[in-house]
């Protein structure tokens, strides 16, 4: 994945972009041609009464994981295409504690989406999953982008 920042880097974006996942502590894992992993420790910050992950600090991490590759990919070619979220679905399987680790799979897949979005506007259902450290799927995320030639 071209410019796929360090992990230095991507916290300093993070900082910029969305401090939120600045103060949980998002951390890039992977960005490459073929996926993008974003791990999420469960912390106070993290946390929810249950003593397990709050679910939105696990959707804001798989959002990354999935929305990271397409704006690499729009910043890298140089494309005036604008993004948005505009559905997302979650199914819970197991507490998440611990580290857990999102890892979208379909960068391939986004970045054809994005290569054939006209003026009319494409969407593409990314699917992010959240493995603890026994490599146990704890959560799947569908995250529907959408992207549109300005």
């Amino acid at each position: 994945m071209q410019n796929a920042p360090s992990p230095f880097l991507f916290r300093l974006m993070l900082l910029k972009m969305l401090p939120l996942g600045f103060i949980a502590g998002l951390k890039l894992q992977r960005a490459d041609e073929q996926a993008c992993y974003v791990g999420l420790r469960y912390s106070y910050l993290t946390k929810n009464p249950f003593r397990s992950m709050y679910f939105a600090a696990q959707a804001m991490a798989a959002e990354m994981s999935t929305g990271l590759p397409a704006l690499l990919h729009l910043r890298a070619t140089k494309s005036n295409t604008s993004m948005l979220v505009t559905d997302f679905e979650a199914s819970y399987f197991k507490k998440a504690v611990g580290k857990i680790q999102f890892r979208f799979e379909e960068v391939a897949a986004l970045r054809q989406a994005i290569d054939t979005t006209g003026s009319e506007g494409s969407q593409f259902i990314a699917i992010s999953r959240g493995y603890n450290a026994q490599n146990e799927c704890v959560a799947e995320m569908r995250v529907r982008w959408s992207f549109k030639k300005r």
